[in-house]
């Protein structure tokens, strides 16, 4: 098991991302502190981990209050008496979508790059306040190929803010990769393209669905997009001691719809 007794801590947890996540680490011997805004959702994938033979615990929790965040952390490291890891999976809004910035209003740019920098900021503040007093512990934030886009994608998505929230969170990151190191903390953010097991599945959307799959398919060089296992998986090995030499590094998921030096 590539993370045994190792405790973690997930936000948006009740998300798809974010439950693929939790049971991949589940399934790797972590001990696992679940947080989210809609707690039915959490306690679901608590419950499912319970029943599989692991160890969940689901909190109601809003990753954009800073308070509450460091109350559960708090929580956690006593309880626990560590924090090993923890994996922000969040959404930040990526429904502002599909129209030229000059169209937009200035807020729904804006909401996106705040929510992602706010959140990202704020969970990962919490917990390496506990991660710098016992000297270890890894910080996984997720961003997407939004922060990438070639040209051609920049015409046919127009993503708003998504992209440059995208893009703060991978600068947050190395940012706090470069300040934590010293003191023994690992920063990786897991990098994702688009996962069509997240999309809707109303039919009156279908044909767009379908011709955006198509798009998107054509982009990589694997010829198909990531499926929420693997990338809960790639999550898996970059919170595992295997990836230990590893920090401030983008850990690219998108089946080379990105190419590049991360």
């Amino acid at each position: 098991m590539l993370l045994k007794d190792k405790v973690a801590i997930i936000h948006g947890a009740g998300g798809k991302i974010g439950g693929a996540t939790a049971r991949a680490f589940a399934r790797e011997g972590a001990r696992l502190y679940l947080a989210g805004r809609t707690l039915d959702k959490v306690k679901a994938v608590a419950d499912e981990i319970t029943a599989a033979g692991g160890t969940a615990e689901a909190t109601e929790v809003d990753a954009l209050d800073e308070a509450a965040v460091r109350a559960h952390a708090d929580d956690v490291a006593k309880k626990a008496g560590r924090i090993d890891l923890t994996f922000n999976a969040v959404w930040i809004r990526g429904d502002l979508q599909g129209t030229r910035l000059i169209d937009m209003q200035v807020e729904d740019v804006l909401t996106p790059i705040t929510v992602a920098a706010r959140t990202h900021l704020i969970t990962a503040v919490a917990a390496a306040r506990h991660m710098v007093e016992q000297g270890s512990g890894t910080i996984l934030t997720l961003s997407s190929s939004g922060s990438h886009l070639s040209g051609r994608d920049q015409m046919k998505h127009a993503p708003g803010g998504f992209g440059i929230a995208c893009t703060t969170i991978e600068a947050l990151s190395r940012t706090l990769a470069g300040e934590l190191g010293p003191k023994g903390i690992r920063v990786v953010c897991v990098r994702s393209d688009a996962i069509p097991e997240t999309w809707s599945t109303d039919p009156a959307h279908a044909e767009q669905i379908n011709d955006f799959k198509t798009y998107m398919t054509a982009g990589t060089v694997l010829g198909r997009m990531p499926t929420l296992a693997e990338v809960a998986d790639a999550t898996v090995l970059a919170a595992s001691d295997h990836a230990r030499a590893i920090t401030g590094a983008i850990m690219n998921v998108t089946c080379g719809s990105v190419l590049d030096m991360d």
